[in-house]
């Protein structure tokens, strides 16, 4: 006689195939997304002319002295893009959210630009693998685990906000050490964010409406960005605890 799965077997099965393509689709648009911010960072980092754009030079010497002001336009806008996307993404099309995922993405490969100069393109390759395997581990686990990492949530919030303190303080201290601690202490952060952000990703894909393909299209990138910034975040630390000046 032949053995039929049940309907609750089925259901189950059609559940994980939408959570696996759910994340696959986060995943494929996070990745999408830092390849452009390398692609521009390139083209920038190479083409004199966009060069002008993100640094500031003295007209008599032709020297860069700092960033340019556009730089700080730009970080303000990729900081707006975020929250409206947090905040508006349930009411926008997918389109929409797509299109405003990769402006920011491409912002950030220009805002970006000036920090990796600053150091040799084989450190920021190097950290930029190293980068990938911790946070590859972390998302892993995030998603294989059975512990609730619900509880995470507000102690890395308290941390991020922490750092996020501490690195507007030490603008005007400019102190090494207190730079070193904060570096170390974010990379923490940002790993434990990474595990806790796949984990509550990995639970919207089980509760996406199934046939709603806008409302898993939105999910998508704003998982997407999620991990982007996760990402980001982690080699920025890891870069300056690793990375070789020029």
């Amino acid at each position: 006689m032949t053995d039929y799965p049940s309907m609750q077997q089925t259901g189950q099965t059609a559940k994980a195939e939408v959570v696996n393509a759910f994340m696959r689709g986060i995943y494929g648009w996070m990745s999408a997304g830092l390849a452009l911010t390398a692609v521009v960072s390139y083209l920038t980092a190479n083409t004199p002319a966009l060069q002008q754009l993100v640094f500031s030079v003295d007209p008599a010497s032709g020297a860069v002295v700092g960033i340019s002001s556009l730089v700080w336009i730009l970080m303000f806008a990729e900081l707006g893009i975020v929250m409206y996307l947090g905040a508006r993404i349930s009411s926008m099309s997918a389109s929409t959210a797509t299109g405003l995922f990769l402006l920011y993405s491409g912002l950030n490969g220009l805002t970006l630009t000036p920090i990796l100069l600053a150091y040799t393109a084989e450190s920021v390759a190097a950290t930029f693998v190293i980068s990938a395997g911790m946070f590859g581990a972390m998302s892993v686990y995030g998603l294989l685990t059975k512990k609730d990492l619900t509880s995470w949530g507000s102690l890395l919030f308290m941390g991020l906000i922490g750092i996020i303190i501490a690195m507007i303080v030490n603008i005007f201290l400019q102190s090494s050490a207190m730079a070193f601690a904060i570096s170390c202490i974010g990379v923490v952060i940002f790993l434990g964010l990474t595990a806790y952000d796949t984990q509550k990703l990995k639970t919207m894909g089980e509760n996406v409406p199934m046939n709603d393909a806008s409302a898993i299209r939105r999910g998508t990138i704003l998982g997407a960005l999620t991990l982007y910034l996760d990402f980001i975040n982690l080699f920025l630390m890891l870069l300056r605890l690793m990375g070789d000046r020029r």
